[in-house]
Order: C-alpha cells, then sequence, then structure tokens
C-alpha cells in the first residue's frame, strides 16, 4: 500500500482547499533538505526515450504540473522531485488579490473532478518575481502563467500584462498568457480577436520569449481559429490546450456538480484531446495538452493527437504523488508496444 493510500482519506475530510494548503505545506517543509532527493530517486523515471525539446526548452518528459496547483512559485523544486518534466506554476497577476470567497474549491470523486472558482488567488507579481529570481529552481523548466489583475479594465490589460512580465519574465524558461480564466472577472472579453491581439502584441513588444497563450475550451471553433491566427501573426511559441470549462457533461454523478465555477479531470478528457487535435492540425508549433490527464493511456492519446506536452493537476488529489512516475513508466511501455522510438516519435501520430 502506498502512503498516500493512508494520507488520502484523512485528507479528504478536510475541505479541498485546507486540504491542498496541508499538501503544499508538506511540500514546503520537504524542499530543500534531503527528503527532497529522496523523493526524487523515487519518483523520477530518467530515460531519454521520454525526453522532449519544445519552444526552445528540454524537458525531460512530457508530464508537467499544470498552472493553479503552486501559484505563488513556492515549491517548485519539491513538485518536480515528484518526477514531473516541468511545472508551471500562476497564475500570477500584477496586483496581490485575495480571489473568490470561499468555499470555492470543490470535489465530485465519483467523477473524478474538481470544480474551482479560485478567482485567481496569488500574491501579486512583485513578490512572485522576487521569490522566482531568489529561489534556487528545479533543474527542469519552470513556466510562469500570465493572468490579468481583476479589477484592471479591458482597455489596461495589455499594460497590466506587461507588467506582470516585465517581473517575472527573466526568471522564467516560458510564459503562458491566460485569457481563458472562467472565475475572474472580464476575462471573457480577452478572448476577442482585438482584445488578444492587443494583449499578445504588448507582450512580444516586451521581449516575452517563449511566449504560449493558453485557450478555453468552450470557444466556438472559428474563435479558436480566429486565436490560432494570431499565434501565427505574432509568432509565438506554443499553445497550451486547454483550460477548465464551465460545461457540465451529464455524465456527472456528484452533487457539487451544480457548484458554479471551472470544471477539471476525468469527464473533460475526451473533449481536451479533441481540442488538442483541432489545435495540432492548425499550427506548426508545440501544443501543451491539458485536461483530465490521469494515467499513460490519458497522456498517450493527446500525445498521438499532437500534444507535445502535457500538465495534469486534477489526477494529483485522487493518484498521489506517485503519478508522474507511473505515467512515464506507462509512456515507456505504450512507447514500445507501439514500436516508438521516443515519445516525440509519437507526437501527432494519428493526426
Amino acid at each position: 500500500m502506498d502512503a498516500y493510500d493512508v494520507a488520502r482519506p484523512l485528507l479528504f475530510r478536510l475541505d479541498a482547499e485546507t486540504a491542498h494548503r496541508t499538501v503544499h505545506r508538506g511540500l514546503s517543509a520537504v524542499q530543500g533538505t534531503p527528503l527532497e532527493r529522496l523523493l526524487a530517486r523515487r519518483y523520477t523515471v530518467a530515460d531519454d526515450r521520454l525526453a522532449v525539446d519544445a519552444f526552445g526548452q528540454s524537458f525531460p518528459n512530457p508530464v508537467g504540473v499544470a498552472a493553479g496547483f503552486d501559484k505563488n512559485a513556492e515549491v517548485p523544486r519539491a513538485v518536480a522531485a515528484l518526477g514531473f518534466g516541468h511545472v508551471e506554476v500562476g497564475g500570477v497577476t500584477a496586483e496581490a488579490q485575495p480571489g473568490n470567497p470561499r468555499p470555492r474549491l470543490f470535489r465530485l470523486p465519483s467523477d473524478r473532478a474538481i470544480i474551482n472558482r479560485m478567482g485567481l488567488n496569488n500574491q501579486g507579481a512583485d513578490r512572485v518575481g522576487r521569490r522566482l529570481r531568489e529561489s534556487d529552481l528545479p533543474d527542469v523548466p519552470v513556466g510562469v502563467n500570465l493572468a490579468k489583475s481583476e479589477h484592471t479594465p479591458t482597455e489596461e490589460a495589455p499594460a497590466d500584462y506587461r507588467y506582470t512580465y516585465e517581473r517575472v519574465g527573466d526568471a522564467a524558461d516560458f510564459c503562458v498568457v491566460n485569457v481563458s480564466c472562467p472565475n475572474s472577472e472580464g476575462f471573457r472579453d480577452l478572448q476577442n480577436r482585438d482584445e488578444m491581439a492587443a494583449i499578445l502584441g504588448e507582450l512580444v513588444d516586451a521581449g516575452a520569449d517563449p511566449l504560449l497563450v493558453k485557450l478555453s475550451p468552450d470557444l466556438p471553433e472559428p474563435a479558436v481559429e480566429t486565436a490560432l491566427d494570431l499565434v501565427e501573426e505574432f509568432g509565438l511559441d506554443g499553445v497550451v490546450a486547454a483550460n477548465t470549462t464551465t460545461e457540465r457533461p451529464d455524465s456527472l454523478t456528484h452533487p457539487n456538480a451544480s457548484e458554479t465555477g471551472g470544471l477539471s479531470g476525468a469527464p473533460i478528457e475526451a473533449d481536451a484531446t479533441e481540442m488538442v487535435r483541432f489545435v495540432a492540425e492548425r499550427v506548426d508549433v508545440p501544443v501543451v495538452g491539458v485536461g483530465g490527464v490521469a494515467s499513460a493511456e490519458d497522456a498517450y492519446r493527446k500525445i498521438r493527437a499532437g500534444a507535445s506536452l502535457v500538465q495534469l493537476y486534477t489526477a494529483l488529489v485522487y493518484e498521489g504523488p506517485g503519478l508522474a512516475r507511473d505515467i512515464n513508466e506507462g509512456l515507456l511501455a505504450l512507447l514500445e508496444r507501439d514500436g516508438f522510438d521516443s515519445v516525440e516519435d509519437a507526437v501527432g501520430a494519428d493526426l
């Protein structure tokens, strides 16, 4: 029995946000100690077949932690020690903000899902940027998710994003423009062509490189195609597909399905994979696949659909700290089964 099998029932007695903070404090206590190295030895799968080169960065494996898990860049080393090939921190906004009132994070155990309406709670660009610059970061790429401060008007959004980038960008291996958060005021307008173009243009002018954009799964196909045109127009380096969804599949069974916020986890896996495919067929830059990744098979479907990298968060709640190791070991078996020499050889195999 894994230690998490014992800990999970205890954590699940706590409300979801308190449980997350408890795990966070545990990782913080481990970070920078000999225990961190013990974790890395236990959970890291070192195999060149898993390595991926994307947007100028070298990733030891394709499995990363999505934005939202480490909002303030407090535990990137400890997270990487769990065997992940990259860590995306944030979302970070120009201003520190408390987010939405609690409760704002809800488990749906029968659906292997989570609903969150956190509202981009974070300590702000100045503090997070200082922590990134002063910290001993892990040996895997660290990305920063850039978001708009909640009370910033749409017309001032480009300057708001630039402020955040200029405080965190020099310590980041890549930056992700988040214009698709469903839980914070004013984000819907940012996905219009003109507003998105203004934000991207401001960040490119500021020297943001590599720069990716994170899209909503709730956009209609024409709007996604418009966003992908901007990826080409501004020479962006990648696309993250996709954020959480406000849609509620009929398959949901847990009472918390009625909560408002962004749904993540197993119920969105198939739709998220189809969005990866849709994006990968239309761009010549790497795609990061997010949504419902909880196993090697889930990750492999996204890779074959065109994702160079995958990210997860929700599955950590249900599967525990050995998840990246299990996915990477499973990917090696799947690659061998299908005759691929590496993860990179399998990217887009189903396109």
